[in-house]
C-alpha cells in the first residue's frame, strides 16, 4: 500500500465546521495512540524515519507543512497538508520527514500502535535492505 490522502467528512455549519474520523469508516486501522507536533521553529525538520509495523495518519489541524516521502527506489513524493479535513495515510515501512512548517502550525498524528522505540527504523539503508521482512 502507498501513502494516500484521506478526505474526512466536513460538516459545515454557520457556527463553525466540524470534521471527524472514526474506525473503520474513515481510517484503515484501530487507533492506539495520538500525538501532535507544534511550535516547530522555522527551518526545522521533523521525522526522518519509518516504522516497522505502525500505520499513521498525519493531519494539519492548523497552518501548513509538507510531508516528504522517500520511496525505496529513491524517488520523492511531496504532500502539502493545509486543511484539517484531509489526512495523509502512511503505511508501515514508509520513510518520511516533515518540513516547511508555517507559523502556528499544528500536526495531529494518529497511530495504529503504542509508542515503542523498537518500531522505529532510523536508517534509510536499513529500510531498503530489510524491505519485505
Amino acid at each position: 500500500m502507498k501513502p494516500i490522502i484521506l478526505d474526512f467528512p466536513k460538516i459545515q455549519d454557520p457556527r463553525g465546521n466540524l470534521t471527524f474520523l472514526q474506525y473503520d469508516t474513515q481510517i484503515p486501522f484501530e487507533v492506539k495512540r495520538t500525538f501532535w507536533t507544534y511550535d516547530v521553529p522555522g527551518g526545522e525538520v521533523r521525522g526522518g524515519h519509518a516504522y516497522k509495523s505502525q500505520h499513521e495518519i498525519i493531519i494539519a489541524l492548523s497552518g501548513s507543512f509538507d510531508v516528504i516521502i522517500t520511496n525505496l527506489d529513491g524517488t520523492i513524493e511531496k504532500f502539502s497538508l493545509n486543511r484539517s479535513y484531509y489526512g495523509l495515510y502512511l503505511p508501515a515501512k514508509t520513510w518520511r520527514h516533515m518540513e516547511n512548517f508555517s507559523t502556528n502550525s499544528l500536526a495531529l498524528h494518529v497511530s495504529s500502535e503504542c509508542f515503542s522505540t523498537d518500531d522505529y527504523i532510523r536508517d534509510f539503508e536499513e529500510l531498503k535492505n530489510n524491505e519485505g521482512k
